[in-house]
């Protein structure tokens, strides 16, 4: 893919990405300033009060907003099972709800804290005077401190819009499409095109919004309502430009989820083109993590995603022995239907399991070809993996089953991990077998004779909502059984930074072109 098509399809992108963006961002910020303003009037007069809010809202900003943001998830998917058992009517945790209660969060500081700051900042001789015109404390606060303070309130409801615009680009792993949907998918398929597109999209956004905000901070200090309206007319032109594309797109009748990794990319484009074919209206929620999709499935917010079978042995169903692969998956596959409603419709055809790689030339070096070889010389190596690596059950299992400790542990990004290795940064990974880096790079995955890693079959799952479609079924299941792992190597090479560096919608057409040839060659 050239730098032009790129461009071209990161613009083709630009409604939907934008429009959620702006979405969820407005209406975080309006919900912040519903809140924050009042509790700052009210508190305003009471120290005790003022400084108890300023403090829970000063420590909200100490955490991190992906954090935040994740932490609301499961709250809020917890809180509608109970709505659901109790009231007979539920309400989606993924995406839009959680982003917007996060970002709220984010935005009360600034508003709280100015307002505060501009009302105890009026000379008090004011106030007094205006007691002395017979009015009472309720008409001095709106009639002359509000209007006196509020160039200083405008002032925080800038940086609040900022930092909101921000930290919105975070809400993807929560399944809320955003502009960070650019840096996400960019990250993980090296389109650094689309990393700088993004990172460009939600500085300009910000930037637009705080000038005109700045503007009406203008108008509001000088009394001059030309600025104020000005200011006024511009935001609301830019919200209604982003929204027009996201409100008028037809109501997707399918769901498709994907995790933050490029294969999941390439395969979710899959699922999307074969459903799209079927003549079914179909959405992709995709950079979402682990966790989150899981549940999300289950509770039939997402409607089809691939998973893999040792994950959902080791994370989901708690299991630390390691059994054949056609046990595994006939175990998986009767634990997700009568325990979650899940459908596992089958699985593709290859395994995409973790394993520890390092260079074919620091293998020689060391003399290690195995796990157990690994285990002695450790001490002295380095170890990177993926963000989630060393907080999942397989990693706690094959440190104690082989007495692993590394001298040093990183976490990073699974393409500066590959880059890292390969360049002798660090000395061994946790890789995914399925990825084409590892043949590009010249990386050995080490052998696992204690057998401490399940397996880890690429499994189509289907949500509880969708069991019964056959429509959705009978589009998918030409897909089972015909991906063997080197085609999904060759894909994920394709758009994972290779020498074509393709789109995963690009990507995914070739490996349903190569999926066409194998049917043909049987």
């Amino acid at each position: 893919m050239n730098f032009d098509s790129r461009i071209a399809e990161a613009f083709a992108r630009l409604p939907d990405y934008l429009g959620g963006h702006v979405l969820v961002s407005v209406t975080a910020l309006a919900l912040g300033l519903a809140v924050s303003l009042p509790l700052a009037i009210v508190s305003v007069r009471r120290p005790a009060l003022r400084a108890l809010l300023l403090a829970v809202s000063s420590i909200v900003q100490t955490v991190p907003g992906l954090a935040l943001l994740a932490l609301f998830y499961p709250l809020l998917l917890g809180a509608a099972a109970l709505s659901q058992e109790f009231f007979g009517f539920g309400f989606s945790a993924l995406g839009f709800l959680p982003s917007v209660l996060a970002l709220a969060l984010y935005s009360m500081l600034p508003v709280m804290r100015n307002t505060i700051t501009g009302i105890l900042g009026i000379d008090p001789a004011i106030a007094e005077a205006a007691q002395g015109v017979g009015m009472t404390a309720r008409q001095s606060l709106l009639m002359v401190e509000l209007p006196l303070a509020s160039p200083v309130i405008m002032a925080g409801i800038r940086t609040a819009a900022v930092w909101v615009i921000g930290t919105a680009t975070l809400s993807t792993p929560v399944g809320q499409t955003s502009l960070g949907n650019y840096i996400f998918t960019g990250l993980q398929t090296q389109n650094w095109i689309f990393v700088l597109f993004g990172c460009a999209a939600a500085a300009a956004l910000a930037l637009a919004v705080d000038q005109l905000l700045s503007l009406m901070e203008s108008g509001v200090g000088r009394r001059g309502r030309k600025r104020l309206v000005i200011g006024a007319t511009g935001i609301a032109l830019i919200v209604s430009a982003a929204l027009a594309p996201t409100l008028s797109r037809p109501q997707a009748n399918v769901i498709i989820g994907a995790k933050t990794f490029t294969e999941q990319y390439i395969l979710a484009a899959l699922i999307e083109d074969r459903l799209r074919a079927a003549g079914l209206t179909v959405r992709t929620s995709d950079g979402l993590g682990s966790s989150v999709i899981f549940n999300a499935l289950a509770s039939s917010e997402i409607d089809v995603y691939v998973d893999y079978s040792g994950t959902i042995w080791a994370n989901q169903m708690h299991r630390t022995d390691v059994k054949p692969r056609e046990q595994v998956l006939a175990e998986v596959g009767t634990w997700l239907t009568g325990n979650r409603g899940i459908t596992m419709l089958g699985g593709l055809g290859f395994e995409n399991a973790y394993g520890l790689a390092l260079t074919r030339k620091r293998a020689d070096e060391l003399g290690i070809r195995s796990i157990a070889d690994l285990a002695r010389r450790a001490p002295g190596l380095s170890i990177a993996s993926d963000y989630e690596f060393f907080g999942r059950p397989e990693w706690t299992a094959i440190r104690d089953a082989y007495g692993l400790g590394f001298r040093e542990q990183r976490q990073m990004q699974p393409e500066f991990m590959y880059a890292a290795v390969a360049a002798g940064d660090v000395d061994v990974i946790s890789a995914f077998t399925s990825d084409g880096r590892i043949a590009q790079l010249d990386l050995i995955v080490l052998d696992d004779p204690k057998r401490a890693l399940p397996p880890y079959d690429a499994i189509l799952l289907i949500s509880p909502r969708r069991a019964s479609d056959e429509k959705l079924r009978a589009a998918l299941r030409p897909l089972i059984g015909t991906i063997g792992v080197e085609t999904m190597r060759e894909a994920n090479l394709r758009a994972g930074g290779g020498t074509e560096g393709v789109s995963p919608h690009d990507a995914a057409r070739w490996l349903w072109e190569e999926i066409g040839k194998r049917k043909t060659a049987r």
